[in-house]
């Protein structure tokens, strides 16, 4: 990362402004701006999300919004309603009053002496969602939107379910949630009124694990901020960004073809993260690339952004499986458009020889029987990579003996696929609920296995999500699995591996009865999308320059921290946990003087093959001190179910720190709620 301190505009920075909205609350915002914006207007650039300007994202903002407001625009950080230090209390993710509060902060924002009336919006995760849904809503100064890491899809691919399967990252969210709900505001920056405002957030905010185990299927509590439910809304251009080590990548795919708006995707080999801090790398000089897209879209320069390909993606060269890589090998494409007329699908059929090029009118069926154990899915990595911790999936041949495992011959020549693939094949299953999990692998020829892709489906909601249906036991199905997006280079002598499983806890939640599902060979088909090299065109692009960034910020580390991903099996009792610790230790702001301590541990446990003996449990501290202010929260939220509820048991612990008093917890409060399963 090469810190630039030459920008080509001096700025200053406002530490706090408060912007009005609506209905007299207010929420907070930290503001870069050019040092001569009041004699010669600039463009705003808004990041609108609930974790923490004055702390938690100060490290991150210093890094990008001084370096954009340095290229002369205006950069703003808002706290959402209920986090941070603004007014309010926040209860679920995306709702009416967050795009509400949003369009009063637009409206301001263009409103202001220092800003030409134009807007633009970024972010990622959060910010890239409400980016999405805000532009939906079409507000008058709001000329173009950066969303990375984030979908318009809300049930398809928002943490919580994935094809009709429970996530076990919906926990984990809701974990981190609960937390950051529960924080108090800064009263360097509210003053009195803080310990009021974080009672009124703790008694407030409410268990949204809760909420989101009430809505299993997708019914209208997922439509209304879900961008695809009518794409036409969207009216300024767009710029969608990912990663293949994300879990939001898919949605870039829909947007660059459903958006009838100017727009770009670009996908790296990263986590969840920005690209110019992207892992696995390589990192790319991102900040430049938004410049240019504000340049073009707010300023009206023509940097030729609008003439390279609609989408570039980093195709990705074999690796050893690992579950960290600091790198991946690979190199970048190009297409004009998406579906893209260069990519070309084929077809491999399932048969008892394996993965082979034949019609499967030649082929004669065979059903092979499978239960999977409950162990298939323990070396999956996360749904989402965060690169905090080694997070990716590791060697498949640890998962492959609990599936059923259809193999290709060797390969003669390289195979390059871009796009999604998709297994449709006929099943039967003995219970009315049932799974499959479904991995593609690159064998390589000394047999390790990596995962290039995957997919899962709950087989109820075979023909969609809005009405799940349950199986007849025994009967046969025809379904469709789509496999994640995915940019990869098969080369010779590798083999493509298509494993089946029934079952990939802890990534999803299993059925409510151990289920033996029957796959129909011969007639099932693997869709692959097939990317003839063209190098003419993929070498003459544009090379992106390298990472960028404003000074980072300064911190003193006081405590180290740790991060592992651990798996265990207790060979006496038959119980195995992964163990995932994100503990980042303790530092001080040094320009604040706020130390902050912050850990999260996860544990997801079963008992040998008993689908009702799975468990997820994580706990959170949040510790934030000066010399005369010292908070912390502690959460603990458990997860498990029986054959017919998801049971909730959850706490909330509040803590004011101060010597003089005898019990320094100032709030406590339990949940214990039963959630009755709805063929999930």
């Amino acid at each position: 990362m090469r810190t630039v301190t030459d920008l080509p505009h001096e700025i200053e920075v406002v530490e706090n402004v408060f912007i009005p909205t609506r209905d007299g609350q207010q929420v907070a915002a930290r503001l870069w701006l050019p040092v001569d914006a009041e004699q010669h207007p600039v463009p705003a650039v808004l990041e609108y999300i609930p974790y923490r300007k004055r702390d938690s994202t100060r490290g991150r903002d210093a890094m990008n919004h001084p370096y954009i407001a340095g290229h002369g625009y205006a950069c703003i950080r808002v706290d959402l309603r209920g986090s941070g230090d603004s007014d309010g209390v926040m209860v679920d993710e995306y709702r009416p009053q967050e795009h509400e509060d949003a369009e009063d902060v637009i409206a301001w924002l263009a409103e202001q002496s220092w800003c030409d009336g134009n807007v633009g919006m970024m972010g990622i995760s959060w910010g890239g969602f409400n980016s999405l849904q805000v532009a939906a809503r079409r507000p008058p100064a709001l000329k173009a939107i950066v969303s990375a890491s984030a979908t318009e899809d809300l049930y398809v691919d928002n943490m919580h379910y994935m094809g009709g399967c429970l996530l076990a990252d919906n926990l984990s969210e809701a974990t981190v949630m609960l937390a950051f709900n529960s924080l108090p505001p800064d009263p360097a920056i509210v003053g009195d009124r803080w310990r009021e405002m974080w009672h009124e957030r703790l008694a407030g905010s409410g268990l949204w694990l809760e909420t989101w185990l009430t809505h299993q299927r997708r019914d209208d509590y997922w439509k209304p901020a879900s961008v695809c439910e009518n794409y036409s809304d969207v009216q300024c251009p767009v710029m969608a960004v990912g990663g293949w080590a994300d879990g939001y990548t898919n949605a870039i795919f829909r947007l660059m073809e459903h958006l009838e708006v100017p727009r770009k995707g670009l996908i790296g080999p990263w986590g969840h993260k920005y690209p110019h801090l992207g892992v696995p790398g390589p990192a790319i000089g991102f900040l430049q690339e938004v410049v240019r897209w504000w340049d073009h879209w707010l300023k009206g320069k023509d940097t030729g952004l609008m003439d390279e390909p609609m989408v570039r993606a980093w195709m990705q060269d074999p690796v050893p499986p690992s579950a960290a890589y600091q790198d991946r090998p690979g190199r970048w494409v190009g297409e004009d458009s998406w579906p893209s007329p260069h990519v070309e699908h084929r077809d491999l059929t399932l048969s008892r020889a394996g993965l082979v090029e034949q019609p499967h009118d030649d082929l004669p069926s065979h059903a092979l029987e499978l239960q999977s154990p409950l162990s298939v899915g323990m070396f999956a990595g996360k749904w989402a990579s965060y690169a905090a911790v080694p997070d990716l999936p590791y060697d498949q041949r640890e998962e492959d003996g609990g599936a059923l495992v259809f193999e290709g011959e060797p390969l003669t020549e390289a195979l390059e696929l871009f796009g999604l693939p998709t297994l449709s094949v006929e099943v039967s299953a003995d219970k009315p609920v049932a799974q499959l999990a479904v991995r593609l692998s690159d064998v390589a020829p000394n047999g390790e296995a990596t995962r290039v892709t995957y997919g899962v489906l709950n087989l109820t909601h075979r023909d969609g999500s809005a009405d799940p249906q349950p199986l007849e036991p025994g009967k046969r199905y025809r379904v469709e699995v789509q496999l994640n997006g995915m940019a990869h280079s098969f080369w010779p002598g590798h083999r493509l591996r298509l494993s089946v499983s029934t079952s990939y806890w802890p990534l999803i939640w299993p059925a409510p009865e151990a289920a033996t599902v029957t796959v129909h060979t011969g007639t099932g088909v693997l869709r692959l999308p097939v990317r003839p090299p063209r190098p003419e065109e993929d070498d003459a692009l544009r090379p992106f320059g390298e990472p960028e960034a404003a000074e980072e910020l300064e911190i003193t580390q006081l405590e180290t921290g740790e991060h592992h991903w651990r798996v265990t099996r207790d060979l006496a009792t038959d119980v195995s946990t992964l163990e995932v610790a994100n503990d980042q230790g303790a530092f001080r702001i040094d320009e604040t003087g706020t130390t902050i301590r912050r850990s999260t541990d996860e544990w997801y446990s079963f008992r040998w093959n008993d689908v009702n003996s799975v468990r997820g449990e994580t706990r959170t501290v949040r510790r934030f001190e000066r010399e005369d202010w010292r908070v912390e929260i502690t959460t603990r939220t458990v997860l498990t179910s029986t054959p017919t509820d998801f049971l909730i048991n959850a706490q909330l612990d509040a803590y004011e720190l101060d010597a003089q008093q005898g019990d320094p917890r100032v709030y406590s409060q339990n949940w214990q709620r039963s959630i009755p399963r709805d063929l999930v």
